[in-house]
């Protein structure tokens, strides 16, 4: 992870959606692409209540590469996208040549590269995809065509049957082979996997640092994608030993760590902090609102791993042989608890993340010259908030941030 790579992901902030249509608010490219892990994390979790295999981290690192993919990409519309792959095979395939070409520069870890390299050519077609991936790939493509229905269902409020009625019909058609996964039909048929998605979508109006102006606006939900996708890129430097299931747990943590403000509303760190007995009892009473709003929304073979995922989110913990959290040493993560039967996850290093986001928001803002009292407090206190020399998480913070935003 270096700072050129960390701002080109950035500006998956800045690509905006469907700008030939009457947009009822903003709709960009992170914001879309943490609903679709959202919704694939739903579905996934159905597939695997019914005892289906998913590959959770395959889809993890798909995630960070369809985004990276379409950064590149932005300008060409996804219909033209499919037509250069199935009419001019060769075009398509130096298309995405190019892609990768945009990123090996910036991107250091040769193995992760690869990755990238395969998942590109797995996408065009010139390597075949192996049996065990078919169905997780079917989910992952599922929430990717549900959350594209998700916005032309907002956008119809205001634009016109016409202007949508071939876009709808293409979707409509996309989404049939899909159809067979149980989360999708729940979805699609608007029952309570689809109420609980409509309390999540409510972080993708909630807009960060909401008492001031900023360039670019980031909601909470592409927030919460940004957080998710750093705690990959850096626990895979600071910790490649980490097992599968603690990189797919601290994945998840960063993913829904702000769950709570579906309900509650993003109050900020200021405001949190204005007495030292109020940070807890504003977890308290966020912990009180999840179980009365968003528990019941959940489906029990999910509900208690998201509630250990937002339960003491900030603090490096695993699940004892009761279920129970249990607060533990980074040290010991690695050396007694690395391992799928404790539940591991690096919640000292999510927070690492959501400040490292919090301080891009202020700084990039700044650096476009649209600033305030607010910005310059946060970048400064952010970057202050670390000691010199301090390692977290295996991570040099302080000298990670002041890297982060020196010009």
């Amino acid at each position: 992870m270096n700072k050129k790579l960390a701002l080109k992901i950035f500006e998956g902030f800045s690509i905006q959606r469907w700008n030939d249509l009457i947009r009822p608010f903003d709709l960009v490219e992170m914001d879309k692409a943490a609903e679709k892990m959202v919704l694939a994390y739903i579905i996934g979790k159905y597939e695997e209540n019914k005892g289906n295999y998913i590959d959770w981290k395959w889809m993890i690192y798909a995630s960070l590469f369809d985004l990276l993919r379409k950064i590149s990409l932005c300008d060409i519309k996804a219909p033209v996208q499919q037509m250069l792959r199935r009419q001019f095979p060769n075009e398509y395939m130096h298309l995405n040549e190019w892609v990768l070409n945009q990123y090996k520069q910036i991107m250091p870890d040769e193995q992760l590269f690869s990755e990238f390299t395969i998942y590109v050519g797995r996408q065009a077609g010139s390597f075949p995809v192996p049996e065990e991936l078919k169905t997780s790939m079917d989910v992952y493509r599922a929430a990717h065509k549900y959350s594209t229905m998700r916005e032309l269902e907002m956008l119809a409020v205001v634009n016109e049957k016409e202007r949508l009625k071939n876009i709808r019909n293409d979707l409509e058609a996309e989404i049939q082979p899909y159809l067979y996964l149980e989360g999708l039909q729940k979805l699609v048929t608007h029952q309570k996997a689809f109420d609980f998605i409509l309390k999540i979508e409510q972080l993708r109006f909630q807009t960060r640092w909401n008492q001031t102006p900023r360039i670019p606006a980031t909601s909470v939900l592409g927030h919460c994608f940004y957080v998710a996708i750093m705690t990959l890129l850096l626990g895979r430097e600071s910790n490649p030993d980490m097992c599968d299931r603690r990189v797919i747990n601290n994945y998840f943590s960063a993913l829904f760590h702000d769950l709570p403000e579906s309900v509650t509303r993003d109050i900020i760190s200021p405001v949190k902090t204005a007495t030292d007995d109020l940070p807890n009892i504003v977890k308290k009473i966020e912990d009180e609102i999840v179980s009365k709003e968003l528990v019941p929304l959940m489906e029990p073979f999910f509900a208690d791993e998201l509630i250990y995922y937002t339960s003491d989110e900030f603090t490096d913990r695993i699940l004892d042989k009761k279920g129970k959290i249990v607060h533990v040493s980074w040290e010991d993560l690695n050396k007694k608890y690395n391992a799928a039967e404790f539940e591991p996850i690096d919640g000292r290093l999510v927070r690492i993340c959501d400040h490292f986001s919090a301080l891009m928001e202020a700084d990039i803002s700044i650096k476009h010259g649209i600033t305030s009292e607010h910005l310059t407090k946060g970048r400064d206190g952010t970057l202050a908030h670390y000691k010199e020399n301090e390692i977290i998480s295996g991570i040099n913070v302080n000298k990670l941030f002041t890297e982060i935003v020196s010009d």
